[in-house]
Formats: C-alpha cells, structure tokens, sequence
C-alpha cells in the first residue's frame, strides 16, 4: 500500500533563509516551489533526478494548521498509489488517522504510530 518514501517534511521559521542555506551552501536543487496563496512550500533534493525529496515548511502555519504535530523533527510524507485503500484499511485498523486534506492538486493525510510520532500520506498514482 505505501510504495515509496516521497519527501521529508522539515518544519522552518524562515523558509527562505532555509531555501538559500540548502540550496546555496549545501548545493540542494529546489525542484518546485509553490504558494497556493494560504500555504508555501519549497521542494528540494541532492539532485534534481533524485527521487526522495525535502520539503521545507513553514513550522508557524503548519502549528496552526495541525497542532498534535511534533514539529521540532522532521517527517516523512510517504506515496501511496492505493490511498483510499490505505487511509480505509488505517482507519479501521485501531490507528490515529486524520481526515483527508486536499494540498494543492494532491489528497493527504496523516497518521500516528503508538507512540504519537505522526507520518503523512500521499496520493501519489504511478
């Protein structure tokens, strides 16, 4: 059900001083950079053929958006390309799991393991 690793979720007080450092000192290439008007983020990687991203968000938004989140560590945000199997099987499991949120053009949601560290999913249809 989750076929890939996607992105890493790293939450940021300043995405652009965190852009500039990722990119200008430690030679990341930013993949895409959105602003939906409610919510940025910037997408970026070792490579640009690499597969597995880090998606820098702003820690302040997403506190307010999500507050059981623990934003002080990063997070992964797996794909899955049976997402509505996936949240339904998750969900009937006995797991934490929370609604399905559209992100720009993508569905996500997020779940818990049994020690509250949170992961997110999603729809990522090969």
């Amino acid at each position: 059900m989750i076929n890939q690793i996607g992105q890493i979720m790293l939450y940021v007080n300043n995405q652009d001083q965190a852009k500039a450092f990722w990119s200008e000192k430690a030679g990341f290439h930013i993949k895409s950079e959105e602003d939906n008007g409610h919510m940025r983020w910037v997408e970026i990687a070792p490579t640009a053929e690499a597969e597995t991203t880090m998606i820098l968000h702003n820690k302040e938004l997403i506190a307010k958006m999500s507050p059981e989140l623990n934003l002080g560590t990063p997070s992964i945000m797996f794909f899955s390309d049976r997402f509505d199997e996936l949240y339904d099987k998750l969900s009937s499991g006995g797991v934490t799991v929370g609604e399905i949120v559209q992100m720009g053009p993508q569905r996500v949601f997020n779940f818990a393991d049994d020690e509250d560290n949170y992961f997110a999913v999603m729809d990522h249809k090969q």
